[in-house]
């Protein structure tokens, strides 16, 4: 097998990665609430959620499927998605490994634009230590490059 660069290494994924959860939150102060689709505005990130139009480059949240576990462990208690604060969970695929990168979910492509560190009502919503236990879990932040319509299942594929 040919030795690969650092370059070509940060382009092979193992899987894509499938969107399992969707949440957009109408109002500051109100709960998430989950749906099975949503669609994607290229100006102004998901419809129906607080932050569409007054975004910029943070259109959409996104936190892997997996690092669910690892709040559970380290808070001691169930975490739901919800009580994240993100719109999108992903399963199956490193999304800290997107940085810089472009990916497709469904019909829709997004940018990475950095990483989402958790704010202070995580001490709230998860109980004290909860800001600590985040660090390093909070997912990413996204840019719409191209919109359409979002379903629970599916793909997210890596562009570039």
């Amino acid at each position: 097998m040919q030795k690969l660069t650092v370059a070509e290494l940060i382009q092979v994924f193992p899987n894509d990665g499938e969107l399992v959860w969707i949440g957009v939150r109408p109002a500051h102060g109100e709960p998430m609430i989950a749906v099975s689709r949503v669609m994607v505005n290229q100006l102004s990130g998901l419809i129906g959620d607080r932050y569409n139009g007054s975004s910029g480059k943070r259109h959409v949240t996104l936190i892997q499927y997996e690092h669910l576990a690892v709040l559970e462990s380290l808070m001691g208690k169930e975490v739901s998605p919800e009580f994240l604060r993100r719109n999108l969970v992903i399963k199956g695929i490193n999304l800290l490994a997107l940085k810089n990168a472009k990916f497709r979910i469904g019909g829709v492509v997004f940018q990475t634009t950095g990483f989402c560190h958790p704010c202070s009502k995580m001490e709230v919503t998860l109980g004290a230590g909860g800001y600590n236990a985040m660090r390093g879990h909070g997912g990413l932040t996204a840019q719409v490059l191209q919109e359409g319509l979002l379903r629970l299942g599916d793909r997210l594929t890596v562009l570039s």
